[in-house]
């Protein structure tokens, strides 16, 4: 029970003033309605995860976001609008989405649509945009992970007929395209083939390409 009252204390809004009335509740309590009585509604988190973001940055937000989830156990493979557990919730060109992260210890985290879906490739750009410090892969939904150092690059590649492209072979053999301008760095990616990853920094789309 002391532990639960520590986490009540910690993410559940609660001061050290409710430590006797979380005493009394808890001993009617299962461990699961415990932890249902100590999680922060969807309202709550949503407004803790956007004062992060805008006061502080994405990775903050995100950080505070997972603990979270680790801590209360708020991840799901499945995530949905039905809402069995609060998420995030994100608009992206008028589209409602939703930001979960999956079960297991990996800083993992599953992006869903409530209904109508953007391309996904304009889903993945855009939410590279919002969380640069993450990529994203896109598989039966899209997949966010913290960005690792990438190999080293080894070759310059001749891009013809293109203006705000760049592109690299790296030492892994991944093609790795940079560029502002999203449909010419996806027409120049369909000379490529192999799994796509994508990402974002200093105002540039990136496109990894496995």
């Amino acid at each position: 029970m002391i532990k639960m009252i520590d986490l009540a204390l910690t993410y559940g809004g609660f001061t050290s003033l409710d430590r006797q009335y979380l005493q009394e509740k808890f001993k009617r309590m299962t461990k699961q309605e415990q932890l249902d009585f100590i999680t922060p509604p969807p309202s709550v988190l949503n407004a803790y995860f956007a004062e992060y973001y805008q006061k502080e940055s994405p990775q903050k937000a995100t950080d505070y976001y997972f603990e979270l989830s680790q801590a209360l156990d708020l991840m799901s493979d499945n995530p949905s609008f039905i809402e069995e557990k609060p998420f995030v919730r994100l608009n992206l060109q008028g589209k409602s989405y939703g930001f979960a992260y999956q079960t297991g210890q990996e800083e993992v985290a599953t992006v869903f649509a409530e209904r109508d879906a953007l391309p996904v490739e304009q889903l993945c750009f855009e939410l590279a945009s919002i969380f640069p410090h993450y990529q994203l892969v896109a598989k039966e939904q899209v997949i966010m992970f913290p960005k690792k150092e990438p190999s080293a690059k080894v070759e310059d590649l001749v891009l013809e007929k293109v203006d705000l492209t760049q592109g690299w072979r790296l030492a892994d053999g991944t093609v790795l395209l940079q560029g502002f301008n999203q449909e010419e760095l996806l027409e120049v990616a369909s000379q490529f083939e192999g799994q796509r990853q994508y990402g974002f920094s200093q105002r540039q789309y990136l496109l990894y390409i496995k």
